[in-house]
């Protein structure tokens, strides 16, 4: 979806509905829900985004590129913060369950059958992440491969579940300490 030029109304849209696909769904929060909640007719949603399927893949891209955002204004940072500190704040960042990633990360689950081009969204943002954290990580060790960069991701996603089951914030950070202790 290269170019992706909306409206400041249809950006009003999305930014609702991310919230409502964030807290209740993707299969639960229907078309009827977000005209509701955006107040607009239903006409002016299919003359937007034309479908349902489209406009998740919309909002993913929305949300992806925001992420994208803050993750290269880390990795970028030109103070004096090391590689240890932008992998903490990368961390910090992905395993926000408020935070941007958690859209992403629960379009890996709630879309691969029914909305695959959105599911590609959610897929092409982590492996793009996990070329960011490899950039990262062969900074601390230079023998570092892509699998520790996937383990790291994957540790954010687990991280992810924790938190979503439990109160474990105290331990999110033990985990990503051992973690860059390697």
């Amino acid at each position: 979806m290269p170019n992706l030029v909306l409206s400041t109304r249809a950006i009003q849209v999305i930014n609702t509905s991310i919230n409502l696909f964030h807290h209740r769904g993707f299969h639960t929060v229907g078309i009827d829900r977000i005209v509701k909640e955006s107040n607009i007719p239903k006409a002016t949603f299919y003359n937007y985004f034309h479908s349902k399927e489209r406009f998740i893949e919309i909002c993913l891209t929305v949300q992806k590129e925001r992420l994208k955002e803050k993750v290269v204004s880390i990795a970028e940072c030109t103070s004096h913060a090391s590689a240890r500190d932008k992998l903490k704040e990368l961390y910090f960042l992905h395993t926000d369950v408020e935070g941007l990633y958690y859209l992403l990360f629960k379009a890996i689950f709630e879309t691969k059958l029914t909305y695959s081009k959105a599911y590609q969204v959610a897929i092409k943002y982590r492996t793009w992440l996990i070329n960011e954290i490899y950039s990262q990580l062969i900074k601390l060790k230079t023998d570092v491969t892509f699998q520790d960069a996937k383990l790291f991701l994957y540790m954010i996603e687990g991280a992810i579940i924790q938190l979503l089951d439990s109160n474990m914030a105290d331990e999110r950070e033990k985990v990503l300490d051992c973690f860059l202790n390697f």
